[in-house]
């Protein structure tokens, strides 16, 4: 099993970012889709997207695509697929997600029963075994259906990757990790520019932005699934990948960081997550409302998740809060301002068209990312080397 297929679930709307960063590890792209992008590697590449990616939501190694209109033919074409090359004798193996859009099978309670029952139809005849005690590994399977096509993949990231191990304490509507990193990612920011979260919550976008600066790979501190599928992946693999990672790593930075929230006590939160994560150094936390939000330099960003009416309560509040988000935008000289919302009035209390707009899926909730493009800065003049 040399070369495989992996595919790499991400948020809708956010493919083009996650496309560019697994080209950036050195792996080819098959096919890209509406939330996920397909790849070819090896089984190395299944511990260095898991290690590095920042936008991906887990890493899926491809067993099959499958075409079936009812279920016999789903049982059918799950049990020719080789499942004896992925779990072994030992394995414990389920289907733990089934998703159906627009397909003749939308039970997706019926869909993980059949597949189960043909996977193990399968594994008795290659086995020469009636019963299997299940008592190893585990190798959870994904399908997803669409337009009666079914994409089926085994999980080798176990916990979505979004966990990366530091954000014990959230705020009130949290953004993942990995959208936080899409957004920044999607951005020409970079660790020599001005970040500003005037809505920082319990952090997220600050310390993504900090771990990019750095060079943190963000599984550098969990653990994955597929570790202990030692069948397909020597541990070797793993650990040249963590090594990788740790050689990376560069905290000795001067970066300029910042993050403000009205509630002091998810600020108090924010550094907390900003310690486990490595970061703690490299951003500067503070109690602060949107209002007084100011920086006395040019061409800085502001990416910020802002409130947008989660609770019916707060929605009579928006335009007040937006309109003081336009005015503090309005003073800060040359900046671009990269704000994702909920919130449909959101160009019209900020005062100003966005430049660019992008629907992005943030679960199930339709959230718009608003560009409001600044000036580039202008190009260090170099010195003139005198031979």
């Amino acid at each position: 099993m040399n070369t495989v297929e992996l595919i790499a679930p991400c948020h809708f709307g956010m493919e083009a970012v996650l496309k560019r960063e697994i080209i950036d590890l050195g792996y080819e792209i098959s096919q890209v889709e509406d939330g996920k992008v397909t790849f070819v590697g090896d089984m190395e590449a299944i511990c260095y997207a898991n290690m590095f990616l920042r936008t991906a939501e887990r890493i899926l190694l491809k067993v099959g695509r499958v075409h079936a209109e009812t279920f016999d033919e789903l049982f059918e074409k799950t049990k020719a697929l080789p499942w004896e090359d992925y779990i072994p004798r030992d394995g414990r193996f389920w289907v733990a997600k089934a998703t159906s859009v627009k397909s003749r099978l939308f039970s997706t309670s019926d869909i993980q029963s059949i597949m189960k029952k043909a996977m193990v139809e399968r594994l008795k005849t290659v086995y020469h075994q009636d019963w299997f005690e299940e008592s190893g590994a585990s190798y959870p399977v994904r399908v997803f259906f669409m337009k009666d096509e079914a994409v089926i993949g085994l999980d080798t990231s176990g916990d979505s990757l979004h966990k990366r191990g530091y954000r014990l304490l959230t705020g009130k509507a949290p953004i993942t990790e990995t959208l936080a990193a899409a957004m920044i990612l999607m951005t020409p920011w970079n660790r020599d520019r001005i970040l500003v979260d005037p809505f920082c919550g319990s952090g997220t976008i600050p310390i993504e932005a900090a771990m990019i600066a750095a060079n943190i790979a963000p599984g550098m501190h969990r653990h994955f699934l597929a570790e202990k599928w030692d069948n397909l992946i020597p541990g070797k693999l793993w650990s040249g990948a963590a090594g990788e990672a740790e050689e990376l790593v560069d905290t000795q930075i001067s970066v300029d960081i910042q993050g403000y929230d009205i509630d002091g006590g998810i600020v108090k939160a924010a550094r907390e997550n900003a310690g486990r994560a490595g970061v703690e150094h490299l951003i500067h936390f503070q109690q602060r409302p949107v209002s007084e939000l100011s920086h006395p330099k040019k061409y800085g960003f502001v990416i910020t998740n802002p409130p947008y009416g989660e609770r019916l309560s707060a929605k009579d509040e928006l335009p007040q809060l937006y309109r003081e988000m336009g005015r503090s935008f309005a003073r800060l000289d040359g900046w671009s301002e990269y704000v994702i919302t909920a919130y449909e009035d959101a160009e019209k209390y900020i005062g100003r068209k966005a430049d660019k707009n992008r629907k992005i899926y943030n679960g199930m909730m339709k959230t718009y990312l608003y560009q409001f493009l600044g000036p580039k800065p202008p190009r260090k003049k170099q010195e003139r080397q005198i031979d």
